[in-house]
């Protein structure tokens, strides 16, 4: 099993869903060969939270590790512990962004690695923590290259050309030498003589932030062809939607790209806005083709049919949609995510086709389980999709679910400051559905947009009255959900005078294998 993600890869930026400018030939085989989930979202935001959801199938509201940083609660089981007691060795290249439990762990062992600690369960393949990814600096260093940490793995080899964004400008280290491409090569080496019952997590920090790349992908895509960000007409407009979105807009707001900070309202933001997504786009294509170099690995090694592959992100990138950049809110394009499942026991009828549901992240450790036929935890929150990929159906799919936490402990004046909220209410939970959007704050008003009037997220309904009863509806469709997905706990057992009895069946009924 080879279960890829790659960091804030935007679910819109795979050239099999008819991006304009984006080439991701490997991920586009990939999907002729498996199922597309063009509708797929990340349950929360940012990396820490996203990828505690993504392996452990638990709602941010169940596992509580809210903010990178915080604690992920030790009782909980996860994809590498589930996998490993049915015999299968489940080994990490890259991250997983997981702080330790300090119940659990010793204090040297949580603070080693700060909130890029390794999940347990997994075992080290190589770990290569995003901030601070001291193997592949040593690799450079090796290699010749004057640099002794991240920032100088990270600076610009030149300056841009003159009338170029700033970020046009090449890395310092050849695309081969870069860290997708040293953490790729690493993993071929363990495939190629891996024993059978491996299950590998390829966890690549691109195409995350810094955004600059190493020649040719720096000026693999014509700035002045990309897609322009979704918008309003001016910052203030934008900040006009809500109180949210005018703090994180404002001076104070946490992760608002600095080069963009500096530029905001010059002459100079719509180029630098454009190089940005130029060369965010020329990233993912640098991560495609790697990923196509594993995957040849293994079908050269006689692997790959025989080989599970789940390709999908933590969560996606605003990349100056509504002026923002980072994954934040709650926008689409900070949660939308790739999903690609290539199943080698699907038949060649079923292959290749696209689902038309909305999936949650959360949904891809039970599919993973129920494909190693083991019943998903009760923790588990989503469902498997394994059934779809061999054209059966699945309950459910016409709605998704994410939430994200806005407390700001630590990166000095934000949002939670700006607007004067106690952490607690720092709280964001999103209902998306085809036709509509609903967004409830926890201490502010909520918000509700027709996707079919603006599906660019700027025109807020909540208060019209020809909306009334879709704000009702989505507010009590959340209301069910939240009430539904609680933490199951210990509600499957029932303490009597004869014993504990315990109630076997899971929260979802897993489907009959139809190769049963």
């Amino acid at each position: 099993m080879l279960l890829v993600t790659a960091d804030q890869w935007r679910g819109d930026s795979l050239s099999a869903l008819g991006h304009p400018v984006v080439r991701t030939p490997h991920f586009d085989a990939l999907a002729s060969e498996g199922m597309l989930f063009p509708r797929h979202y990340s349950v929360c935001a940012p990396c820490g939270p996203a990828r505690a959801s993504l392996l452990t199938g638990m709602y941010m509201h169940n596992h509580r590790s809210v903010r990178n940083g915080t604690p992920l609660d030790n009782r909980h089981t996860n994809i590498a512990r589930e996998v490993r007691r049915a015999g299968y060795r489940p080994v990490l290249f890259g991250y997983t962004d997981t702080s330790l439990d300090p119940a659990a762990h010793a204090v040297e062992e949580v603070t080693r690695h700060g909130y890029e600690n390794l999940m347990p369960g997994f075992e080290e393949g190589l770990l290569l923590p995003g901030e601070r990814p001291q193997a592949w600096i040593d690799h450079l260093v090796a290699k010749g290259y004057a640099v002794s940490g991240y920032d100088d793995a990270f600076r610009p080899a030149a300056t841009s050309p003159p009338g170029a964004g700033r970020s046009r400008a090449p890395a310092v280290y050849a695309a081969d030498d870069s860290q997708t491409a040293f953490l790729a090569r690493r993993c071929i080496d363990y495939l190629r003589h891996a024993e059978p019952g491996w299950f590998v997590h390829l966890s690549w920090f691109r195409p995350h932030p810094p955004f600059i790349a190493p020649k040719p992908w720096n000026t693999m895509v014509d700035p002045d062809t990309v897609p322009m960000p979704r918008r309003a007409g001016s910052v203030e407009d934008e900040a006009a939607v809500h109180p949210w979105v005018a703090a994180a807009v404002g001076p104070d707001g946490d992760w608002f790209d600095p080069w963009m900070r500096e530029v905001i309202g010059t002459a100079d933001y719509e180029r630098e806005v454009r190089q940005i997504r130029a060369t965010y786009y020329g990233l993912v294509g640098k991560v495609d083709h790697y990923f196509g170099e594993v995957v040849a690995a293994l079908r050269d090694s006689g692997q790959l049919d025989d080989t599970l592959i789940v390709a999908t992100s933590d969560h996606g990138e605003l990349l100056g949609d509504h002026y923002l950049f980072g994954k934040r809110g709650y926008f689409d394009s900070g949660f939308h995510i790739p999903l690609l499942i290539r199943d080698p026991r699907a038949e060649p009828g079923s292959r290749g086709r696209v689902a038309d549901r909305l999936t949650e992240s959360v949904d891809v450790m039970p599919t993973i389980l129920d494909w190693l036929d083991l019943e998903p935890p009760r923790q588990c929150d989503g469902r498997s999709l394994l059934p779809l990929l061999h054209g059966d159906d699945v309950p459910g799919g016409d709605e998704a679910y994410w939430e994200y936490d806005f407390r700001n402990d630590d990166d000095g004046p934000g949002v939670e400051q700006t607007l004067g909220l106690a952490p607690h209410q720092c709280n964001v939970s999103v209902l998306r559905t085809r036709e509509h959007k609903y967004v409830h704050f926890t201490a502010l008003a909520p918000l509700l947009f027709d996707l079919g009037e603006s599906p660019d997220e700027l025109d807020d309904v909540s208060g019209a009255a020809r909306h009334r009863e879709t704000m009702l509806a989505c507010a009590q469709r959340m209301l069910s959900w939240r009430m539904q997905s609680e933490a199951p706990a210990l509600t499957h057992l029932r303490v009597t005078r004869q014993g504990i009895v315990e109630r076997k069946a899971g929260r979802f009924a897993r489907a009959a294998r139809r190769d049963a």
